[in-house]
């Protein structure tokens, strides 16, 4: 059986007006059934990328197939195939939560799905706001009501548009298991964010887009292992440093105030710091390693200009 993938982007141009690139020869390709993270700064071409899969911005050029099919072919069965999550609100604030999910079944053609809907209101915690009207729901309760409009037609691809946005650290974890759950049970997930521990924590692989080009594609832990194997160690003293104590010139040791110090080393060489550490009785330790926040800046910033 041929392996066909989930999304498929190949050589693709956006161009405004005055020549301005929002996407520059782009080329990604997303498999079946895998939790992806699409990251970057502001203006890098994220979302440009989402609205020319969804249909509202046109491309340039390039092509862009969903589980095979190219968007400019197949532009009905390609949309029925995607369940968009947008940055934005976009339901109507007049009709109650039902009649929201209601509609956009209809717009896809789906008659008596009031079963499935009520299944998706469950598992969304969104049950007991059925009846409400949408204009007196929470931030929250309006987040997952998009996911629940993005998951109505069950749709093969769900991408995800900064979908975290503005909630708060409870709401963000619930999502978080509902979002395992249906990428457990075969669901391919594109995701966008700027809560980088999202993407560290969900997704097996990452890219990350700058000025509408891939700059880096890999598995998001090899992505972070991609800066080097080191420890961060910060040193807090009750009393002013004064000069660098020698014995820690050896692991790039700096002052970041006058009663802290920062040292980086690499784990084989913890015992050592150790050793260095004996009689600077330091008042506190904190300790960090790298992580997907340092790769995406030091690839963002590397690429700027």
């Amino acid at each position: 059986m041929t392996h066909i993938t989930a999304i498929k982007i190949q050589d693709l141009h956006k161009i405004y007006h005055k020549g301005t690139y929002a996407l520059k020869g782009f080329n990604l390709e997303i498999k079946q059934g895998e939790f992806f993270a699409l990251l970057g700064p502001n203006g890098g071409g994220k979302s440009t990328l989402i609205n020319i899969m969804a249909g509202p911005t046109k491309k340039t050029s390039g092509t862009i197939k969903i589980c095979g099919l190219n968007i400019d072919t197949h532009r009905e069965e390609t949309k029925s195939m995607l369940g968009i999550v947008p940055q934005e609100v976009n339901f109507d604030s007049f009709f109650d939560v039902n009649e929201v999910l209601t509609q956009c079944s209809g717009y896809y053609g789906i008659k008596n799905n009031q079963k499935y809907i009520d299944e998706i209101l469950e598992k969304l915690n969104l049950h007991d706001k059925k009846f409400a009207n949408t204009r007196f729901l929470s931030g929250g309760m309006k987040r997952r009501l998009l996911i629940a409009k993005a998951l109505v037609h069950k749709p093969k691809v769900l991408v995800l548009d900064e979908p975290t946005a503005g909630v708060d650290v409870e709401l963000r974890h619930n999502l978080w298991t509902y979002l395992r759950q249906l990428n457990k049970d075969g669901l391919t997930i594109l995701l966008t964010t700027h809560y980088l521990e999202e993407a560290e924590n969900l997704c097996k692989r990452t890219a990350i887009i700058h000025q509408g080009r891939l700059v880096a594609l890999d598995e998001t832990k090899k992505l972070v292992r991609s800066l080097g194997n080191y420890k961060e160690m910060t040193l807090n003293f009750k009393e002013k440093i004064g000069k660098i104590p020698a014995a820690l010139e050896n692991f790039q040791a700096k002052k970041i105030s006058d009663y802290d110090l920062s040292l980086n080393f690499e784990p084989k060489d913890l015992n050592k710091v150790l050793e260095a550490l004996k009689g600077l009785n330091p008042a506190d330790i904190e300790l960090q390693s790298q992580d997907l926040e340092d790769v995406f800046l030091k690839l963002t910033y590397k690429n700027n200009g």
